[in-house]
C-alpha cells in the first residue's frame, strides 16, 4: 500500500504540491496529468525521495519514505525506480553498460570504477533488452539510437534495480507518436505481466484513458481529480486543464489551446 497524507512541497512563496492525499491499495498503472507547473514532476520527486516535503508523509508497505537517509534513502530509490523525459542515459557509453548503471546501489565502489559487472547481471540485462525488442542494440553507444530506443534504455536500466514501483516523468513528452506508443505500451506491459505499480506523469487524457487504471489530474499543485479513466469528462478536464469558455463539448479540433502559451490538450475528450 502506497499512502500520500497532506504532502505538501514549498519553494520559498511558491507551493508547488498543496496537500496531496491518496492512497494506492495495490500495483495499477496510473496517470498524472495536468497542464505544465501544476506540480506532477514535484510529486513523483517527492515519492523517489529526489527531493523533501516540506510538510506531510508518505508512506510504503507500512513503512514511512519521506525523510529516509543515506543508506535508507538508496534502497528505497533502488526500489521506486525513476524514468526521466530527457532519458539520462550516458550517450557515449554502450547500452548494456548503461542498463547495468541499474545496479550501482548495490555494488561496491571497486566495482563501479573499473566497470565490473558479475555474468548473471550481464545476462539479466540482456534479457531486459530482448523483452522490450532491443537486445540487438546491446552493443551500440547510447547516442546512436533513436529516442523512443533511448528510452526504453532508460526502462530496461530501471528494471535491473528489480524495483517494486516504476515513475516515469514525461516518459514521452519528446517522442514522436509512433515511438510513444512503442514506451507506453512498455510501461503498461511491466505492470500487466510483473505486477509492478506504475506512476507516469502525462499531458493528454487520450493516452492516460489509454494506458491507465487510475488518473490523477493536478492543478496548482493540489489534486482535483482522482478516479477512472471513463470518469474524465470534459467538464472535469475543464477543471484539471483550466481552459476557457472556448472549451466545450461543441469543440471539434484535434486540439485545444489552454491558457498557457504552447500548451495544447488533445480534444478526445469531446468524445465524451
Amino acid at each position: 500500500m502506497l499512502r500520500f497524507e497532506n504532502i505538501t512541497k514549498s519553494f520559498g512563496a511558491n507551493t508547488a504540491v498543496q496537500s496531496a492525499s491518496f492512497v494506492v491499495d495495490k500495483p495499477m498503472m496510473i496517470g498524472v496529468i495536468g497542464r505544465s507547473g501544476a506540480g506532477k514532476s514535484t510529486l513523483l520527486r517527492i515519492l523517489n525521495q529526489l527531493t523533501d516535503a516540506t510538510s506531510g508523509e508518505i508512506t510504503f508497505d507500512g513503512t514511512a519514505v519521506t525523510g529516509l537517509r543515506g543508506a535508507e534513502k538508496r534502497r528505497w530509490q533502488s526500489q521506486c525506480a525513476m524514468i526521466f523525459q530527457q532519458f539520462n542515459l550516458v550517450p557515449r557509453m554502450d547500452v548494456v553498460s548503461n542498463v547495468l548503471h541499474g545496479t550501482l546501489n548495490r555494488r561496491s565502489t571497486l566495482s563501479t570504477m573499473f566497470n565490473l559487472y558479475p555474468d548473471e547481471d550481464i545476462h539479466r540485462a540482456i534479457n531486459i533488452l530482448e523483452r522490450l525488442g532491443i537486445a540487438e542494440h546491446a552493443p551500440k553507444r547510447a547516442e546512436a539510437l533513436s529516442g523512443g530506443q533511448q528510452q526504453r534504455v532508460a526502462i530496461a536500466r530501471a528494471l535491473m534495480q528489480d524495483p517494486q514501483i516504476i515513475l516515469a516523468d514525461e516518459p514521452i513528452a519528446s517522442l514522436d507518436p509512433m515511438n510513444a506508443q512503442v514506451v507506453m505500451q512498455s510501461l503498461r506491459d511491466i505492470y500487466e505481466q510483473d505486477g509492478r505499480m506504475v506512476i507516469a506523469n502525462l499531458h493528454t487524457l487520450d493516452t492516460a484513458r489509454r494506458y491507465c487504471d487510475r488518473v490523477i489530474g493536478m492543478r496548482g499543485g493540489k489534486i482535483v481529480f482522482d478516479g477512472t479513466p471513463d470518469q474524465l469528462t470534459t467538464g472535469v478536464a475543464r477543471d484539471i486543464y483550466g481552459a476557457d469558455d472556448s472549451f466545450s463539448e461543441a469543440t471539434t479540433s484535434t486540439e485545444i489551446e489552454t491558457s498557457e502559451p504552447g500548451k495544447k490538450l488533445l480534444a478526445d475528450v469531446v468524445a465524451q
